[in-house]
């Protein structure tokens, strides 16, 4: 399957697996932000993964679509006025611009708990041992010891509270959290659902891990040299409140530099555990053509 085939198949069952119901309220936030138009990386890494190890898409499904439910909880939290306070989220108002801020916080909660039911409902082929394999992922990565600390780190650090650490183990840690865990978790659930074995699921682990921390530092990058209309969002806020970013301590240059290497590192990783994938091969070819290297 290529890109598009798999956005196609992801978009179909959100759009299945989230039904608005009463009190329809919610339901309508919940399903505003996960139906946003989006490049569904999570989802397709997690089904890409389950693909290239031998496993069945179907079996994957549920669990990459509530991975893209807890990301769309990630972006509706973030974008709260006690937060980032963004206005705008793939060139659509935010959810609490549409539905208010207390109805915004409480469908990034019920995204957060509604995404793992999906999986236990919906993956009538996995193995009892398989299934509370996968939810301990789900709930580790989306956790206190995943993307909460990395949003925990990333408020703090712009009131320069770095804790005795240096910037750059800061940063490390703020994005290895808030950005590259939910690509682990999609990579570590797709090989789990397909059987693989500890080496298999470690050096999908290192990839996700790698292409995570290249992707928030294309992030970064576009932050400064993209335009509203190609990011559909408000770009330049990390800059105006000083928040810490891979281009604001590194420099533009070198941080396209860091992404190159990288990226590089990512091609290493496939090369030796044979990980053989034209998706990944895309999205790593699409982000650097996006920012130029």
């Amino acid at each position: 399957m290529q890109m598009n085939d798999y956005i196609e198949l992801v978009n179909s069952k959100l759009d299945e697996f989230i039904q608005i119901e009463y009190p329809q309220t919610i339901f309508k936030s919940m399903k505003y932000t996960v139906m946003l138009p989006g490049k569904r990386l999570r989802p397709i890494m997690c089904l890409e993964a389950c693909r290239m190890l031998g496993g069945e898409l179907e079996d994957a499904i549920p669990t990459a679509c509530a991975i893209e439910m807890l990301h769309a909880q990630t972006l509706i939290h973030d974008d709260l006025p006690c937060m980032d306070n963004d206005d705008f989220r793939r060139g659509k108002p935010t959810n609490h611009k549409v539905f208010g801020e207390a109805m915004a916080v409480l469908a990034g909660d019920a995204l957060l708990t509604y995404a793992p039911q999906i999986i236990t409902k919906y993956s009538e082929n996995l193995s009892p041992s398989t299934l509370i394999r996968v939810l301990n992922e789900y709930f580790q990565f989306a956790g206190a010891y995943g993307v909460i600390a990395g949003q925990v780190v990333d408020i703090e650090s712009e009131n320069n509270n770095y804790e005795g650490l240096n910037k750059e183990e800061i940063l490390n840690y703020l994005h290895l959290h808030k950005t590259s865990d939910l690509f682990q978790l999609a990579m570590r659930t797709g090989a789990i659902i397909a059987g693989a074995d500890e080496e298999k699921i470690s050096a999908v682990t290192e990839f996700a891990k790698t292409f995570g921390l290249a992707f928030q530092i294309a992030d970064d990058i576009l932050d400064e040299i993209s335009t509203f209309e190609q990011m559909g969002k408000t770009l330049g806020k990390d800059k105006a409140v000083g928040k810490l970013t891979f281009v604001s301590l590194y420099g533009l240059d070198e941080s396209k530099c860091k992404l190159s290497c990288l990226f590089d590192k990512c091609y290493d990783i496939m090369n030796q555990y044979n990980i053989v994938s034209d998706v990944f091969n895309d999205m790593i070819d699409k982000i650097s053509k996006r920012v130029g290297i």
